[in-house]
């Protein structure tokens, strides 16, 4: 069963965005401007269905395989880095895997996250950059939540997020991403490259599933 479609596209703020179909028993959008898909507001999942389908996850600091998929966003980070950068891990979850690599490499790096470091000091500061790994599919509000990233960012700043790219709607209703039910909306690279623009960011796609964006600056 469907529900009412947002008035405007949560990602990138466009009017009126279309409807995509029911798939799991939910309904989706599609916007033709971005080309961001997500689910109706009324179907996301409250606070309670959403810690308790993270609390599934088993992300452990120290497991090689864990590591070595935060490398896909970790390697093209790092080696656009200055020596002793300051960071954010937005969304750290349970185990801050990506927040320690960082560190290793010589970086400083903060933790938020609403269930896991929900203290919102880290909030009040700036950085040299900002890390959103498996994040970004959950936001109810992306384009809010792009616009505070960006005022969390010192000029010159980037924002790193790797999230399962969506590129073929045929598939979209059997797309494991897509039954996630805390995963809400769903990015392609034209997205990030849109909504970059809008804010006056730049955007690079240096691997698959993986967006760096840069704020102006020196």
């Amino acid at each position: 069963m469907s529900a009412p479609l947002p008035a405007r596209c949560p990602v990138c703020r466009a009017p009126a965005p279309a409807e995509f179909g029911v798939f799991g028993g939910r309904g989706y959008w599609r916007c033709d401007g971005c080309g961001a898909r997500g689910m109706n507001p009324a179907h996301h999942p409250d606070a309670a269905a959403e810690r308790a389908e993270y609390d599934r996850h088993e992300n452990a600091v120290d497991d090689p395989g864990y590591r070595r998929f935060l490398d896909r966003l970790a390697a093209p980070l790092l080696a656009r880095l200055a020596p002793g950068a300051r960071g954010l891990d937005y969304g750290c979850g349970p185990g801050p895997a990506l927040a320690a690599m960082l560190r290793e490499a010589g970086h400083a790096v903060a933790l938020f996250d609403p269930f896991y470091s929900p203290d919102p000091a880290p909030l009040a500061d700036t950085y040299d950059f900002i890390t959103c790994t498996e994040v970004a599919e959950h936001f109810h509000r992306p384009a809010e939540e792009f616009d505070r990233l960006g005022r969390l960012l010192r000029p010159g700043g980037r924002l790193a997020v790797m999230t399962c790219f969506q590129t073929d709607d045929a598939r979209f209703g059997a797309w494991h991403y897509r039954k996630d039910p805390t995963h809400v909306v769903f990015y392609r690279a034209d997205t990030f490259a849109t909504l970059a623009a809008a804010r006056g960011w730049s955007c690079e796609i240096p691997r698959k599933d993986v967006a760096l964006l840069r704020v102006p600056g020196r």
